[in-house]
């Protein structure tokens, strides 16, 4: 048997039993639930493909872009521009 069938052979069905559970992991992060989107959709299903609730990720970047944009000046933001740069800190903790 060549090598690329020994690869198939070990591919496996995604086990999509702990949905729920890294749902419920996501959504428990700083962050309004379901503000990621398609990341949020993205990280759910690396975390079913590996197996792994918190899959550890080599070799990433990332980048964290906050600011006051005058929203909260109108009255239509959902937290006040005092929780930004608390967020910010819970961020860099790795919350």
């Amino acid at each position: 048997m060549g090598k690329l069938q020994e690869v198939l052979k070990r591919i496996l069905p995604v086990d999509t039993s702990r949905t729920n559970a890294i749902q419920a992991q996501l959504d428990n992060l700083t962050k309004p639930q379901g503000s990621l989107g398609r990341l949020e959709e993205l990280a759910k299903k690396y975390c079913l493909i590996t197996g792994k609730n918190k899959p550890s990720v080599k070799n990433k970047i990332i980048f964290t872009f906050a600011g006051d944009h005058g929203v909260t000046e109108e009255g239509v933001s959902a937290f006040p521009k005092d929780v930004t740069p608390q967020m910010v800190y819970n961020f860099l903790c790795g919350g």
